[in-house]
């Protein structure tokens, strides 16, 4: 073989050696596709908005934010599943964690079908009770609850929810009767308990907090495992000095996923890419406005978590006998 072909041939392998590395760490479209599996407007909007703004420009591509709502996160989560590696899910535990035990007929499996990628935030719940309540603290509400025949009306944005589980949880450990009333809605939810339908709620953060500096709600406790900043004189649930209470945490966490079949070095690029952007001030003042703490973590710590809350959630959800609406 002369030294001309020799070089020729080498040339031909290194670019073909380039190629194979440029594929396997991009995407096979100039443009991103990142999907909110919920309607415009709400939390997750928001968040999914933030990230594709920061990671477009980290990037230097477009990533283009589509919204597919319907069965609670289901539609949409399913989309990504069969979608090529040019589309990404804004996941949550609601979708991933809480709706395999929910929906007893998905045709796929988000635990599965699906690689997590990055996680990057948390939203703990408050436990919220109308101004007029009696009781000021999680041990009073406890107490409360099991001086009235049947206990208390706990009021949640619908079944299946954050807010309707976390409700089951703190029924269980704590050993009180309450008896859930779902709601269309966060809003519809919170006026009934201001105006005493309902007797408490699990409700997110930024409409709650509003309530309770209006003095219309009284704040007992967050469902995180540590104070928010926000919130710095509420205390945990945890902190009840309960013994029963004494691990009690509650959060929504958000991260990002890839359909299964997404080349691993990409995957890992957009890990890197995800942190990072969620590490900035900009995201984290914007997480901060949704009621959200910074929760960061690669595929492997994302994937962790998965696993513990669906373990956790789907023994809820079966105790309860909860169903999705």
């Amino acid at each position: 073989m002369t030294h001309d072909r020799r070089l020729f041939l080498s040339g031909l392998l290194a670019l073909a050696a380039s190629g194979a590395r440029a594929q396997s760490s991009s995407p096979p479209s100039g443009v991103l596709h990142l999907v909110v599996p919920f309607a415009p407007g709400g939390g997750n909007d928001v968040f999914a908005r933030q990230m594709a703004r920061g990671l477009g420009e980290l990037r230097g591509q477009t990533i283009v934010v589509d919204n597919r709502p319907g069965a609670g996160g289901t539609v949409g989560s399913e989309h990504v599943v069969h979608s090529g590696s040019d589309t990404l899910l804004l996941g949550h535990t609601g979708t991933i964690s809480i709706n395999p035990a929910l929906y007893q007929h998905l045709r796929f499996d988000p635990r599965t079908d699906l690689v997590p990628v990055a996680m990057f935030a948390t939203t703990p719940l408050v436990l919220v009770v109308p101004a007029t309540s009696p009781a000021r603290s999680v041990a009073e509400l406890l107490a409360l609850a099991r001086t009235r025949p049947g206990g208390l009306d706990y009021a949640s944005s619908g079944s299946g929810t954050g807010g309707h589980l976390t409700g089951e949880l703190f029924k269980q450990l704590g050993g009180v009767s309450l008896t859930h009333v779902p709601y269309k809605g966060t809003s519809p939810a919170l006026t009934d308990l201001i105006g005493g339908q309902v007797q408490m709620m699990f409700s997110v953060l930024p409409p709650a907090i509003a309530l309770v500096r209006a003095g219309k709600l009284r704040a007992l406790a967050v469902t995180s495992s540590a104070r928010l900043a926000n919130l710095s004189d509420v205390p945990t649930v945890a902190e009840s000095r309960i013994a029963a209470l004494a691990n009690f945490e509650s959060s929504l966490t958000y991260g990002i996923l890839a359909p299964k079949r997404t080349p691993g070095a990409f995957v890992a690029e957009l890990s890197r890419q995800i942190l990072a952007v969620a590490a900035t001030p900009s995201f984290r003042l914007g997480l901060d406005g949704e009621g959200a703490v910074p929760l960061l973590g690669d595929g492997n710590a994302y994937a962790a978590l998965i696993a513990r809350e669906s373990s956790k959630w789907a023994e809820i959800v079966k105790s309860s006998g909860a169903v999705a609406d």
